[in-house]
């Protein structure tokens, strides 16, 4: 090899280190490698920046906004109340829940899919006094394999897209992916439906868990006139850290405080309002200086018409991750406190100030009835679910949003224009239409995968110039012949299934096209079906939570731990992996 294929290769190697051990975000990742190998003179500026000209990365920040305009309005509310219906038990639910699903994902991003369902499924579950566990890793599987009929229904899809318009080719065409994809999407679901109940456990949510052994209540107490606290500040009446138990807000009139700063001063008959465990709440009714200020000291806070419980996962892209709730100043920054963190099917044994928060961490949160609203289209939690809270409707501008579904849809399937303009239309749209505003649209955009996405096509440039594209397709020819060709399409696909894992879909499809081209021509097989496969294999992250979006969505309000993912995982990998071989070795 070349020094540069050298150079190329250690690069890759410390890209795909540092992201599977979480150093690095997967955009910082992917593009400080691409900006490292233009640097070095591995690719020129045109290759290292070529994606920001690219269409894949326009039309998947489009396709972001027309999915914020669905989950907005509801729209798929209806949708919602057929597949959930009145069937009672995981192999019922499981069978009406995934096949809608996965259809759904054919045209909308699975992650306002998944976003939408998860609360509702979770109380519906819960209603029926069977586990959500049972039916959650099926939903977030079934919307990965309904994302792989079309070329709008992943992100992978649209990038496999433009790396082949890069290439002097025509893009793919609505459901050019389907006669690869469609049998592998069917045996996915059969799969699904019949062994997930069996192999699936039963799990116990963050708040059932936390209900079961540490239960929060909140109590309000009121300051003495003229007694020891009166005129303290918080920090100075050692209310600031107190073990299990912490000041939410102060109300004092017709004011309210809150978040409480450590040097609020205190005044008489101000109402002070606690959330914490039982023991450590009844403690408070002993401090001097504090009296009930009800009747009944102790209420829960779903009763509280200020407050309520919310499930909030962290990602791996939030500014939370790797970071304590002490160093973001939590409690300032969202005006929500942190009850209890859910990790791996746990809750976490510590002080909670101090605990480094990780992706697919769930947080049981104790907040104001707007934080749902507020939070829930930041890029600072995946998934924000309110506890008992109301079910969805869906708005007077749903039918907006379902015919901004079908601009971006049926457009491109008649072949009247292409699916970035009409993405860019059904966006026009929902803005002029008043579905989203401006501001809402601007934030309905994850730039970090947009970023990560243009990124990509750097790296995929430098695997191609540099010669390591041949190198590696050789690699897997000589390590995969022994079982002939069908073999060496099975170990590249593995190959791209393991990078996904490892970096990101987006990532593994820029990484393995110059290989799967190379591969092609070694087999004499059509270079474009090789290729089609791969963006299906790329897609199919079932062994990790960190592998894919919905996977981390699904962690924490499913009480999962990292090896549930390899129940019902496993087998889908083997049918997806030898399925799409096969697929490509008929059609190609």
């Amino acid at each position: 090899m070349s020094s540069d294929a050298w150079l190329t290769l250690a690069m890759l190697a410390i890209m795909v280190g540092a992201l599977f051990t979480g150093r690095v975000s997967p955009p910082v990742g992917v593009m400080g490698t691409t900006a490292a190998l233009f640097v070095f003179g591995v690719i020129d500026a045109e290759q290292a920046f070529s994606g920001f000209s690219n269409l894949a990365p326009i039309t998947v920040a489009g396709l972001y906004i027309v999915a914020e305009g669905i989950s907005k309005t509801g729209a798929l509310e209806p949708f919602l109340r057929v597949a959930l219906g009145d069937s009672r038990g995981p192999r019922a639910t499981g069978a009406r829940l995934v096949v809608p699903s996965a259809a759904a994902s054919a045209f909308v991003a699975n992650t306002p899919i998944v976003a939408m369902l998860v609360p509702e499924v979770t109380r519906w579950a819960d209603a029926r006094r069977f586990s959500a566990s049972r039916v959650l890793i099926p939903l977030s599987y079934a919307t990965i394999l309904g994302g792989t009929l079309t070329v709008i229904g992943t992100s992978t899809n649209l990038v496999m897209s433009g790396l082949l318009v890069e290439s002097g080719q025509d893009s793919l065409s609505l459901f050019e992916l389907a006669p690869i994809s469609a049998p592998v999407v069917a045996v996915g679901l059969f799969v699904i439906i019949m062994l997930g109940p069996r192999v699936m456990p039963e799990r116990r949510r963050p708040r059932a868990q936390a209900e079961a052994t540490e239960r929060p209540f909140t109590v309000a107490m009121r300051v003495i006139a003229d007694g020891p606290l009166d005129t303290t500040t918080v920090t100075e009446a050692g209310l600031r850290h107190l073990d299990g138990v912490f000041l939410v807000e102060i109300r004092r009139a017709e004011k309210l405080i809150t978040p409480v700063n450590p040097d609020q001063t205190l005044r008489a008959n101000d109402i002070l309002i606690f959330a914490g465990q039982v023991d450590s709440v009844v403690d408070l009714q002993s401090k001097r200086g504090l009296e009930s200020a009800s009747g009944d000291p102790m209420q829960f806070v779903e009763h509280d018409r200020d407050h309520g419980f919310f499930e909030a996962v962290v990602g791996a892209a939030s500014p939370l991750a790797g970071r304590t709730l002490a160093d973001v100043e939590f409690r300032s920054r969202y005006q929500a406190s942190v009850v209890g963190v859910h990790r791996a099917g746990e809750l976490v044994r510590a002080k909670l100030g101090e605990v480094q928060l990780q992706a697919g961490d769930t947080l049981l949160l104790l907040a104001g009835r707007d934080f749902s609203t507020n939070w829930r289209d930041q890029q600072d939690f995946l998934l924000v679910s309110p506890l008992d809270g109301p079910d969805l409707r869906a708005s007077s501008k749903a039918p907006i949003a379902a015919l901004a579904l079908a601009v971006v849809a049926i457009p491109p399937l008649l072949d009247v224009w292409s699916v970035t303009r009409s993405t860019v239309l059904a966006c026009g749209l929902l803005v002029v239409a008043r579905v989203l505003t401006p501001s809402e649209t601007r934030d309905a955009v994850d730039l970090n995968v947009v970023i990560m996405i243009a990124g990509s096509f750097g790296l995929g440039a430098a695997v191609q110039t540099t010669g390591l594209a041949d190198e590696i397709a050789s690699v897997i020819s000589s390590s995969t012949s022994w079982m002939g060709d069908y073999g060496v399409v099975v170990g590249l696909l593995l190959s791209t299934m393991i990078l996904t894992e490892l970096v990101t879909n987006a990532a593994a499809v820029a990484l393995i096209f110059p290989t799967a081209v190379s591969v092609a021509g070694n087999l004499g097989v059509e270079p474009r079906t090789m290729l089609i496969g791969v963006a299906v294999a790329a897609s199919a992250s079932f062994l990790t939570p960190i592998g894919y979006q919905t996977n981390t969505m699904v962690y924490g309000p499913g009480g999962y731990r990292f090896s549930d993912y390899l129940r019902l995982g496993l087998p889908l990998s083997l049918v997806t992996v030898v399925g799409v071989s096969a697929m490509v070795m008929l059609l190609g």
